[in-house]
């Protein structure tokens, strides 16, 4: 390897070589040129920044994806901090039945409107009850990783449709 071209202490730990141009003759005191060329990036980056890339394009459509991976070690940490804390957020999983009876009443609902609102409420019930027994019994505890794919893939799946729909 020239002298001119080499990386500094061995190898580099982003794979920078550095070009050091000597100075010019009759430019006295004036500092040399340093030129940074990056290395070309290694199969495994191109790769994450290709899923990264598109994870970051599709990031709306994965919102509920997004929270169920959030909430899977939220509530294993409040189970190990606090596991008394369920009693705090098992009665917030009587407002989705609150809230439809509300807007039933308010704006009484036939056909495929009453239907969504029926699953919307149920399944904003079942994710808080969820989120309530797994903060009492831990994330992974008993059938609680089940039910918490299936609630996963439900909502992932209306999502989408309701998506696609408007």
């Amino acid at each position: 390897m020239s002298s001119r071209i080499r990386s500094r202490g061995g190898k580099s730990a982003a794979g920078i070589h550095t070009i050091h141009i000597p100075r010019q003759r009759g430019r006295r005191g004036a500092q040399p040129f340093v030129v940074i060329v990056p290395e070309r990036p290694s199969l495994t980056r191109e790769a994450l920044g290709f899923l990264g890339r598109t994870l970051w394009k599709a990031r709306t459509a994965l919102a509920p994806t997004g929270l169920a991976l959030l909430a899977f070690p939220v509530t294993g940490l409040l189970h190990v901090l606090a596991w008394w804390s369920w009693l705090l957020v098992a009665p917030l999983a009587a407002g989705p039945v609150l809230w439809f009876g509300v807007v039933q009443r308010r704006r009484p609902a036939r056909g495929h409107v009453l239907a969504w609102r029926i699953g919307l409420a149920s399944l904003a019930t079942i994710a808080v009850a969820w989120v309530a027994l797994a903060t009492a019994f831990g994330s992974l505890a008993g059938p609680l990783e089940l039910f918490w794919l299936l609630t996963l893939i439900v909502a992932q799946t209306a999502w989408l449709i309701v998506r696609r729909s408007h």
